[in-house]
């Protein structure tokens, strides 16, 4: 925690940490444009970042694309303001950096996150894998079905909410598939990529949204989205009782 707050203190990096909020995915080229110093400077600046956990970035050929992780203020609020509050307990999506070194997937992800779940590699590969756990975890779909490497879900009025058709596997460790939202307002159909790494007891899951034709913004839309999915796949996964974070209402509406 003390790495954060450092890396909060100076102005230089929160005007950083702004710009990414506006505009997630930008290059030491565009972050720069925004500060009066040097390259050397600037990169100084996303390394503290970096080593706070405040972002997190991904290689795209020549470049190193940005991103904006809140997700250690939220533990910091979660630590000490939100008792005084009365608030819920703390969110389940822990993001961290993420190292991608050798990935062969060059094109630029537009949506990045990670959690920590304890879990086995398996149970975990299972539950994305398997369309009869959806309905245990998902924060709007009521169940699922599959036909082929096509995976439909419903609401719970029976109106269809999305489909998914699988792309590649990597047995245990990597699964990229479509997201195709039926919803109003849902967007054109994108691209996902989940990779599974087990650490220890845990595993990380990595989720890379690619293709989105409307911009992401921290905390709302598809960014709200995958946190409430996240924190619902991780409690069914580490307590084995169901949990829908969100609505109907909240999610499309």
């Amino acid at each position: 925690m003390d790495t954060v707050f450092k890396a909060l203190a100076d102005p230089a990096r929160r005007t950083l940490l702004d710009s990414l909020r506006q505009k997630d995915g930008q290059t030491l080229q565009d972050l720069q444009s925004q500060l009066d110093m040097t390259r050397f400077g600037v990169m100084k600046h996303l390394a503290v970042l970096e080593e706070a956990g405040l972002i997190l970035t991904k290689k795209s050929g020549r470049f190193k694309h940005h991103y904006l992780n809140a997700v250690p203020l939220q533990q910091a609020i979660d630590r000490w303001v939100e008792p005084l509050l009365v608030k819920p307990a703390a969110r389940a999506v822990l993001i961290l950096k993420t190292d991608l070194e050798g990935d062969q997937d060059m094109s630029k992800p537009d949506f990045m996150m990670q959690t920590f779940i304890r879990t086995t590699q398996d149970q975990l590969w299972d539950a994305l894998a398997d369309e009869t756990h959806i309905a245990r975890y998902h924060f709007m779909a009521s169940k699922a079905t599959r036909e082929g490497d096509t995976v439909v879900m419903y609401l719970p009025n029976g109106d269809r909410l999305m489909s998914s058709v699988l792309l590649k596997t990597e047995p245990k460790s990597m699964m990229e598939c479509t997201f195709e939202p039926h919803w109003e307002g849902g967007g054109a159909p994108s691209r996902v990529i989940y990779r599974i790494e087990p650490e220890g007891g845990y595993c990380k899951l990595t989720i890379e949204h690619y293709e989105l034709t409307f911009p992401v913004i921290p905390g709302e839309g598809v960014a709200d989205g995958w946190e409430r999915w996240a924190a619902g796949l991780k409690t069914w996964l580490e307590t084995g009782e169901d949990a829908h974070f969100g609505s109907m209402a909240e999610a499309v509406g």
